[in-house]
């Protein structure tokens, strides 16, 4: 039987800590993922990675085998559900008649056939909540939401939803994966309580904002709490982009390099209407009384 959750129980000892997602089978964005970590000296028991390491892109093998053998956190993301549970599509959470459902029959079918019944039990066996305490505060990390392993979580998603989540668990801030796009929102509930909504972004696409970077997050601890910092991760694009090119994904080959998404059927409007424009994502400092 597989363990639901992973409590890392508390990682305040620890000065710094890095969360990524979506390696999306980009290999040359992992490899430099990895490249980052080891010059900032973050060991692998400090990285957590919010799922979602196959996708769009061609080596989706060779990205499985890189994060197993460098030992960090994994968070089961939609995707290592779908693959390891053998299941007909991705789990995206897209709706059957969008352009994402349509290219994502390609992209699957294609990592399906390259993966091994051993990378599957793996995938099967990850957490799908990941818990741990950073000075005063309570993290969860989920892949979606709280309650759903495939929804989509955006800056303009609603605040009292996002608070409504957080307020289901004894968190005090949740870290989201899949949906692509960075960012970090303070949250007030009703008792006045700080809670917080935080996204670390992907590496293996683009945040659809004109550039070819991925994203990472960095939490600090400093004098006062903690501080939050969000980071571009650049990498050979050019790179994935020729595998993903030869393999048939040519519309997320594509995106690799112009940055922008092939389509953006889950975006709301706040989030369509902002394509292209590169991304700033400000730091947050949260005081240990929090």
């Amino acid at each position: 039987m597989f363990n639901a959750l992973n409590n890392l129980g508390d990682m305040s000892a620890v000065s710094r800590l890095l969360v990524f997602g979506g390696c999306y089978s980009n290999l040359a964005a992992t490899q430099s993922m990895r490249a980052v970590a080891v010059e900032l000296g973050i060991k692998p028991q400090q990285i957590i990675c919010t799922g979602d390491l196959i996708a769009y892109c061609a080596e989706p093998v060779e990205v499985l085998d890189l994060i197993q053998d460098w030992g960090i956190h994994v968070l089961m993301g939609n995707c290592e559900e779908s693959f390891g549970f053998e299941q007909l599509d991705c789990g995206c959470g897209f709706k059957p008649t969008s352009v994402c459902s349509a290219l994502s029959i390609t992209w699957y079918q294609y990592a399906s056939q390259r993966l091994g019944s051993e990378h599957r039990t793996w995938m099967k066996s990850l957490p799908r909540i990941i818990e741990f305490q950073y000075q005063s505060a309570r993290f969860r990390v989920v892949h979606g939401s709280v309650t759903s392993i495939n929804q989509f979580i955006f800056p303009s998603t609603d605040a009292k939803m996002k608070l409504s989540q957080i307020n289901q668990t004894d968190a005090d801030v949740v870290i989201g994966g899949h949906s692509g796009i960075p960012f970090g929102q303070l949250l007030v509930d009703e008792s006045l309580k700080n809670k917080i909504w935080l996204n670390s972004g992907v590496i293996g696409m683009p945040a659809n904002d004109g550039t070819a970077d991925g994203w990472y997050l960095l939490i600090d601890s400093d004098s006062s709490g903690y501080r939050l910092t969000w980071k571009r991760l650049n990498y050979d694009a050019k790179a994935s982009q020729k595998t993903t090119r030869i393999a048939g994904m040519l519309e997320y080959a594509d995106a690799l390099t112009t940055g922008l998404w092939p389509n953006m059927d889950i975006l709301p409007i706040k989030e369509q209407v902002v394509r292209g424009q590169r991304l700033k994502v400000k730091s947050m400092s949260i005081a240990s009384s929090n």
